[in-house]
C-alpha cells in the first residue's frame, strides 16, 4: 500500500504517518514545517518506508509525484487560533488550492481520498449537540472566518469533484482532539492548561468558564479516521468524543491527574468563540463501528506525561 499524508510532520498528522508505517506501507509525508514539527516524525525518519518531502502543498507539481496512490490523505493546515492567526493566508491558501491539487492527484491516482475537516464548520452552533445535517452559524468576516470558512470551501470543492468526476472522497468532520505530539504553544484548552501548569503559571480560562468541549484522544481519532478511509462513505462524518466537559470541570480533573494545586486567571471570551462543541457520532457508529474508548482521565495522563517529558528533554 502507497499512502500519501500531506501535513504528516503536524499533530494528527504524524500520528498517521505512524499509523501506516506500522502496517507496512509505503508512506510520502509532505509538510512544509510552517506549523508541523521534524520532531514528531524524528523516530521514523529512518525507516525505509517513509519518504518526506518539506514543501508546501500549494505550490508543490502533482506531475512529480508518483501516481500509485492508493491513500491521499490532505491534513495540511494551520488548526490552531494562535496559527491560523498568524498566518491567515496560508491557511486559505491550503485549504482551497491545496485541496484542489490533492484532489487531482487523487483522482489521477484512482486513490481514496480524504479530507480533514473540523467541527468549526459548524460555527457557534444554536444547537446543543451537532449532526452533520445541521449547517452551522458561521460568521464569514470574523476573526475565525479564514480557517471556518477554508474548511468549508474544503468540503465543497471535495464534493464537487466527488459529484463530477467521481472522485472517491471521504470527509472527516474532526471535533478536539488532544494527545502526545501537540505543540505547548498550540493555543488550544489542552496544551495551554499543561503547559501553564508546568511552568507554574495560572490556568487562563475565558469568560466563566461554563462553556463546553468534547475532547477526543489522539490514539481514538486516528482509528476512526482510518477506518473512514476503509468506508465507501462520502459524505461528511463526525469524529469526536461526545463526553461534553465544562473548561472549569477540564480545570479541576487536570489539577486531580497532576496532583499539583492550580490558580486561574479569567479574561474575557474571544470573539465568536463557540459555547457548546459536541458531536452527534450516530453515523460514525452506525456506518463504521467507530467510537471513542480512552476516557478523559487515560488520555490526560499520557497526554502530561508527554509534556513532562518534554520539558526533561531540554534541561
Amino acid at each position: 500500500m502507497k499512502v500519501l499524508v500531506t501535513g504528516g510532520a503536524g499533530f494528527i498528522g504524524s500520528h498517521l504517518v505512524a499509523y501506516y508505517l506500522s502496517q507496512n506501507a509505503l508512506v510520502w509525508c509532505v509538510d512544509n514545517l510552517l506549523t508541523g514539527r521534524p520532531e514528531n516524525l524524528a523516530e521514523y525518519r529512518s525507516s525505509q518506508n517513509l519518504r518526506f518531502l518539506e514543501k508546501d502543498v500549494t505550490s508543490l507539481s502533482i506531475e512529480k509525484l508518483p501516481n500509485d496512490f492508493n491513500l491521499v490523505f490532505h491534513l495540511a493546515s494551520p488548526a490552531s487560533p494562535v496559527d491560523y492567526q498568524r498566518y491567515p493566508l496560508e491557511t486559505m491558501r491550503v485549504n482551497s488550492l491545496g485541496t484542489e491539487k490533492m484532489l487531482r492527484l487523487a483522482l489521477k491516482c484512482e486513490a481514496r481520498f480524504l479530507y480533514s475537516s473540523t467541527s468549526e464548520v459548524y460555527g457557534d452552533p444554536e444547537i446543543p449537540v451537532q449532526p452533520e445535517t445541521y449547517w452551522g452559524r458561521v460568521n464569514p468576516v470574523g476573526p475565525r472566518s479564514v480557517y471556518d470558512e477554508a474548511k468549508r470551501y474544503g468540503e465543497a470543492i471535495t464534493m464537487l469533484f466527488h459529484r463530477y468526476w467521481k472522485a472517491n472522497t471521504a470527509i472527516a468532520r474532526i471535533f478536539n482532539t488532544y494527545g502526545p505530539g501537540m505543540k505547548p504553544d498550540d493555543g488550544r484548552v489542552i496544551p495551554n492548561f499543561i503547559n501553564q501548569l508546568l511552568t507554574g503559571k495560572p490556568l487562563t480560562v475565558y469568560g466563566d468558564g461554563q462553556q463546553t468541549r468534547s475532547l477526543c484522544y489522539i490514539d481514538d481519532l486516528v482509528e476512526g479516521i482510518v477506518l473512514l478511509a476503509k468506508s465507501d462513505e462520502h459524505q461528511p462524518v463526525n469524529l469526536g468524543n461526545p463526553e461534553e466537559f465544562t473548561i472549569l470541570q477540564l480545570v479541576a480533573e487536570i489539577e486531580k491527574i497532576a496532583k499539583m494545586p492550580v490558580s486561574i486567571e479569567y479574561r474575557p471570551l474571544p470573539e465568536d468563540d463557540p459555547k457548546r462543541r459536541k458531536p452527534d457520532i450516530s453515523r460514525a457508529k452506525q456506518l463504521l463501528g467507530w467510537e471513542p474508548k480512552v476516557s478523559l482521565k487515560v488520555g490526560l495522563s499520557k497526554t502530561l506525561d508527554y509534556f513532562q517529558s518534554q520539558i526533561h528533554l531540554k534541561k
